[in-house]
């Protein structure tokens, strides 16, 4: 898949040490992946949401923090849309951002 952007992820572990490897960890995987469906996301990550509108939920660091990326399947590319601790997710509505 292709990521956009790791710009964001990179801003957010600068500001969040602990959350540094998590990510860079994630993003390696997904930048590897070949996602078709939000099944396959589920397969490897049981515990992301596929909360509609092509977007999913990841708990990063044991759900110290969340990542909702928007996915476009049949192009392969994931937009990151946010990033934050649990707290700043329980603020935002994650299907519309």
């Amino acid at each position: 898949m292709r990521v956009i952007s790791r710009k964001t992820l990179r801003v957010f572990w600068e500001q969040h040490k602990d959350a540094e490897q998590p990510l860079r960890a994630w993003f390696s995987e997904a930048k590897s992946a070949q996602w078709r469906s939000p099944n396959e996301i589920k397969e490897r990550y049981p515990s992301a949401s596929v909360i509609g509108g092509g977007r999913v939920v990841f708990n990063i660091k044991g759900n110290t923090f969340r990542l909702v990326v928007a996915i476009k399947y049949e192009l392969g590319i994931v937009y990151i849309r946010f990033i934050g601790t649990h707290a700043e997710y329980d603020k935002v509505n994650a299907a519309l951002i």
